[in-house]
């Protein structure tokens, strides 16, 4: 396992990557076929992990020109926070499976290039030197975490006093997953994880699951073990950290949701990994956006491969784009190096898309720069 409280020490990139998917093949070619089963595959016959990509290739962009942009910018605000542009790296389990340095490789790589980060509660390193490797930095994005629910309250408080003490600054509670998804491709790859690859930040074990006969293990056992909407009051009440919701599709659950003190959305369909056949995001948030108004915090994830795709999400209504599986290609790729790349290749195309639309600031990016009839 690599060193935590060391920095990761800098590789070759590969010399023909120029976009973000150039890193896939060189990040297979690194992986265990085991491995990039479990980081690529999707649910049962993954439409839902097709349709995200291909619903912002549909999105066409309707360019402005002739226009001043002299003094222009990627900055935008986040709860509260300036960050130098909108893009955080999503939650993703275990990233040693593709590089030793893992989620610390990405945190210094978030910090050099202006990201945020959201750990997952299943990173592979310890949420401490991640969050001190990004904290450095002072042009830094937003340090968040991602957790999932545990049935057991002595366990979250720790996990969060833990999360609060090592300047997380805000809470991201995934609420898609319940219970895995049919991952077949997955399964076919007869994945577990090595022996030396853990939650790390997950100690303790879960209590056993007592069924008596005829029950369900999934709606007798796990169920209820699974968090409702007394645990999201449960969670405001035990941190005064911001808590967003990641995974909320319908807008009446949005609507309960901010109800109930919740800082914020997640727009997202788990990356096709859960429920297959769920819409792309593309569909989700703009009812999301009309539901909540314009001044509530909407991310949104799921298949954002170019400048433009951010350019296109933040025009159907978001605040801020989570990267997901690219910069984990990356990462398997070249290490911190590969995924400072990938956010640097990001932001040029962002801000190329944003000239080329006639758009100075972020602030003036809008449903009118999507094509009639496609949005």
């Amino acid at each position: 396992m690599s060193d935590p409280q060391r920095a990761p020490a800098l590789e070759t990139l590969p010399p023909d990557v120029v976009a973000l998917a150039d890193f896939e093949r060189h990040a297979q070619a690194r992986m265990t076929p085991e491995a990039w089963a479990f980081l690529n595959g999707g649910a049962a016959d993954e439409l839902t992990l097709r349709a995200n990509r291909a619903a912002w290739d549909a999105l066409q962009l309707m360019p402005r020109v002739l226009r001043d942009l002299s003094g222009g910018h990627t900055r935008v605000r986040l709860l509260g926070r300036e960050m130098p542009w909108p893009v955080l790296l999503a939650p993703i389990a275990y990233q040693r499976l593709a590089h030793a340095d893992g989620e610390l490789a990405c945190a210094y790589a978030a910090a050099a290039q202006g990201a945020g980060v959201v750990l997952s509660a299943q990173s592979s390193m310890p949420m401490e030197p991640v969050a001190q490797a990004l904290r450095a930095e002072p042009q830094r994005g937003p340090l968040w975490f991602q957790l999932y629910w545990r049935d057991d309250p002595e366990f979250m408080r720790a996990l969060l006093r833990r999360v609060e003490a090592a300047g997380y600054e805000a809470l991201v509670l995934t609420v898609d997953a319940p219970v895995n998804g049919a991952r077949d491709r997955e399964r076919r790859a007869a994945f577990k994880l090595p022996d030396d690859i853990r939650a790390v930040n997950l100690g303790g074990l879960k209590r056993p699951i007592d069924l008596k006969p005829g029950q369900s293990p999934l709606f007798d056992g796990l169920m209820p073990r699974a968090a409702t909407w007394a645990e999201i009051e449960w969670l405001r009440r035990e941190s005064a950290l911001p808590l967003l919701l990641k995974g909320v599709c319908h807008p009446e659950d949005a609507l309960r949701a901010r109800a109930l003190g919740v800082a914020g959305l997640v727009v997202s369909n788990h990356g096709g990994r859960t429920l297959d056949t769920v819409p792309p995001t593309t569909a989700l948030l703009p009812p999301l956006r009309a539901a909540l108004g314009e001044d509530f915090t909407l991310l949104v994830d799921g298949g954002i491969r170019r400048g433009t795709d951010v350019l296109k999400a933040l025009a159907l209504g978001a605040d801020a784009v989570l990267l997901g599986r690219p910069y984990v290609h990356a990462l398997a790729a070249a290490g911190a190096l590969g995924v400072a790349h990938a956010l640097r290749l990001l932001r040029d195309e962002l801000e190329i898309a944003m000239a080329l639309c006639g758009c100075r600031s972020l602030d003036e990016v809008g449903p009118h720069l999507l094509a009639p009839g496609i949005r």
